[in-house]
């Protein structure tokens, strides 16, 4: 999964996962796990544990792809360095990768959702739509596809009814 803070990428993660069996792998539990732990957090600046959370998505997803689970990860993936990372996961463990990028075009729509969403991630602030609206978004240079939660939600269920169908495909 990949897509800015509040676009819909959880909702569509658990969907497919739901549908396929796989587990779900998410980064902002990860990092609130070891803000928890004492390593980092928003008062320690200084312990960037952003990347930490996605090197040890990484370890725990690998050891489910090892397993023979099925993974979707959820998380931003904003840049090219963590989408590269999971390329390479792929490429190691020799499973199929599709790459969904949550959008939410209406802007309208993804600020009101972002401001009214309230997770259960004891201890990890939401970004607010100044943080999410100034994040940096590398350029895709690979293959994704696109979920576009903005309008009919009838809409996002067949785009998750497709991509469950291409896993399937994939993987048979």
């Amino acid at each position: 999964m990949a897509g800015l803070p509040g676009a819909g990428k959880s909702y569509v993660a658990a969907r497919i996962a739901e549908a396929t069996a796989a587990v779900v792998v998410s980064v902002d539990p990860i990092e609130a796990a070891m803000w928890h732990a004492g390593v980092g957090g928003p008062d320690r600046p200084d312990v960037p544990t952003g990347y930490a959370a996605y090197v040890v998505a990484e370890t725990v997803a690998e050891q489910a792809l090892r397993g023979g689970a099925g993974v979707v990860v959820d998380a931003v993936n904003a840049v090219e360095p963590a989408r590269a990372q999971w390329r390479g996961l792929a490429a190691r463990t020799g499973v199929p990768l599709i790459f969904v990028e949550v959008v939410c075009s209406d802007a309208a729509t993804h600020r009101s959702r972002l401001e009214a969403r309230r997770r259960d991630i004891p201890g990890f602030p939401e970004p607010t739509w100044d943080d999410v609206a100034s994040r940096q978004v590398d350029a895709w240079t690979h293959e994704r596809v696109v979920v576009d939660t903005a309008g009919d939600p009838r809409r996002v269920d067949d785009d998750v009814a497709r991509l469950v169908c291409d896993l399937r495909t994939r993987r048979a």
